[in-house]
């Protein structure tokens, strides 16, 4: 195998792909990407079993072949070449040769029949959406995912699939973030898949805030996502999400509307004097006014307290500030509506006018 090509053109795929290239690997061929040059060009392949990247690129191809690389050598050699650098690229027998201008490398190489690949995804539902909303719908969930829970399918996103959009959903048990997307699905029924972590992870740092279309297909345990110049595809979690809708608060009749950059402000301030391990803030809510208050094992305390539109009962009910924080930094609006039971229910947070994006935080015994 041989081809030439521009640093810069070389630089960007192998970027793309290297994310999933683990450092600590059960089998040193995932320690490599698959590099295939034929007529159309040339693919890179990166996977750890779970996730796969193939990023796809025109150059000129002198002989079609196939190996794997050292992918994180390859990418420090190629980073560290001179911008207008002209690269060549060699795979012969078990050694690979890279080549630009007065620099030379050579790596050892491993066979690509070694290399492993994501079998077929086999019927899939396809969805095309631009990558912007599907970024959104990612970025204003992900962050409830648990992380490392031994309820497995709470260790990821859920993407559920209905005839008028798409929705994501995301819990940890304490906490749940949905947000819903309008959309053309080709589906007569509902259909919901659970995206592993690192998946989630991966498909957040490729997708780019433009109108580009996405193309997404969901196959019985995979999930395809093809963008302009890379696919990815992951496995699924197998497990039955929880029935999200529950959780809900559907009876929270105590609205407190306010402002969300006030409210965290203060809540950041509030939460330095939290205790440590718990984060948890107690919000006193009377007609017109929130205080806020924390304190900690050393007996320090904070208060604040803020103007807001309330005019029901006083209420005071405890929540861990972190996750508060959280879906106030995913609220798009300025003004945000806490909806309140008791002491004891949930806290149904929104931005005011913004029906796509719910946020439900657990109450806590302060």
């Amino acid at each position: 195998m041989k081809f030439t090509i521009e640093r810069e053109q070389l630089l960007k795929p192998l970027q793309a792909v290297i994310g999933v290239v683990e450092r600590r690997q059960t089998l040193p061929v995932l320690g490599n990407v698959l590099v295939v040059a034929d007529s159309n060009g040339v693919s890179l392949t990166a996977t750890d079993l779970e996730v796969e990247l193939v990023s796809h690129f025109h150059t000129e191809v002198s002989e079609a072949g196939e190996g794997t690389v050292p992918a994180r050598k390859l990418l420090d050699i190629v980073r560290n070449l001179p911008a207008d650098a002209q690269i060549e690229l060699t795979v012969e027998q078990d050694r690979a040769t890279v080549t630009a201008a007065r620099s030379r490398f050579s790596l050892a190489t491993l066979p690509a029949a070694d290399f492993p690949t994501v079998e077929d995804i086999g019927e899939a539902q396809p969805l095309l959406l631009p990558q912007r909303q599907l970024r959104e719908l990612i970025e204003r969930t992900h962050f409830s995912m648990a992380l490392q829970d031994v309820r497995y399918y709470l260790n990821g996103l859920l993407l559920e699939l209905e005839p008028t959009g798409l929705r994501a959903v995301a819990t940890d048990g304490h906490r749940l973030a949905l947000a819903e997307a309008a959309a053309d699905v080709q589906v007569s029924e509902g259909k919901q898949v659970i995206v592993p972590r690192k998946g989630i992870q991966e498909l957040l740092r490729l997708l780019e805030p433009s109108d580009e279309a996405a193309r997404v297909e969901l196959g019985s345990n995979h999930i395809r996502v093809a963008l302009p110049d890379i696919r990815f595809t992951t496995k699924l979690i197998d497990g039955r999400f929880p029935e999200y809708q529950r959780v809900i608060p559907a009876a929270a009749d105590k609205i407190v509307i306010v402002d969300k950059d006030s409210l965290r402000q203060a809540l950041v301030r509030a939460s330095i004097l939290s205790n440590e391990k718990y984060r948890g803030v107690r919000f006193s809510v009377e007609p017109e006014r929130l205080k806020i208050q924390s304190n900690n094992p050393e007996q320090e305390e904070a208060e604040e307290e803020l103007s807001v539109e309330y005019n029901e009962q006083p209420l005071e009910v405890g929540f861990n500030a972190s996750y508060m924080l959280d879906a106030l930094n995913a609220v798009e609006t300025d003004q945000v509506e806490l909806a309140l039971t008791d002491a004891n229910s949930s806290c149904l947070v929104r931005g005011r006018g913004d029906d796509d994006a719910k946020y439900v935080i657990m109450p806590m015994r302060l």
